[in-house]
């Protein structure tokens, strides 16, 4: 004898059961609401291995361009970048840097001009202690300690003067020439000649 009941009918009404067994679903961790395909979102990215560390210096671009080299197949164009470098408290130097691309000239250029770097000799009040004058190919540079007056200077003189942290001066550009290369040179040059 068994202790098997008869199955009930079906009827229209009547409630079927359902015999499929629903697979335990895997926990899915919460991500804060930032999916897969999620690529502009902007949050704090701490750790990132690609930054460099800030330079102690100050850098400027006075003069960028496009060069050409002739070769036997034509014409081979690289960038030429003119960078001076300063750290606004008596240090500057000029660098000059070539490459395919111009973040490649100017990086070239910034090394190259925190090696020509020196020491200003400057008043107590960061200004010059006298005039000097220099020429570099056809730059002609005058340089005057002026109290109380700012930097009064055009062209690159002034760039070079503002990242060497010199006040106070006047600088006269006596050639006619526009090359911004040999006035900074020139100027570079008479800031060079100072003596205390």
């Amino acid at each position: 004898m068994t202790d098997e009941t008869p199955a009930a009918p079906l009827t229209e009404n009547a409630p079927v059961e359902s015999t499929l067994v629903q697979a335990p679903q895997p926990e899915r961790r919460d991500r804060g609401g930032r999916g897969r395909n999620d690529k502009n979102r902007r949050g704090p990215q701490r750790g990132r291995r690609d930054e460099k560390p800030r330079s102690e210096f100050d850098q400027k671009i006075i003069q960028l361009r496009r060069v050409a080299r002739v070769v036997a197949g034509g014409r081979r164009f690289s960038f030429s970048a003119v960078v001076v470098a300063g750290d606004r408290k008596g240090r500057v130097g000029i660098g000059i840097g070539k490459g395919a691309d111009t973040a490649l000239a100017v990086d070239k250029a910034f090394r190259a001009a925190k090696r020509t770097m020196f020491r200003i000799r400057t008043t107590e009040s960061m200004s010059i202690p006298h005039d000097v004058m220099a020429k570099n190919s056809s730059g002609i540079v005058e340089i005057r300690p002026a109290p109380d007056r700012g930097i009064v200077a055009g062209s690159s003189v002034k760039t070079l003067l503002e990242l060497a942290g010199v006040k106070d001066v006047t600088a006269k550009i006596h050639s006619g020439s526009k090359n911004k290369l040999n006035i900074a040179r020139a100027a570079y040059d008479a800031l060079r000649k100072l003596k205390k």
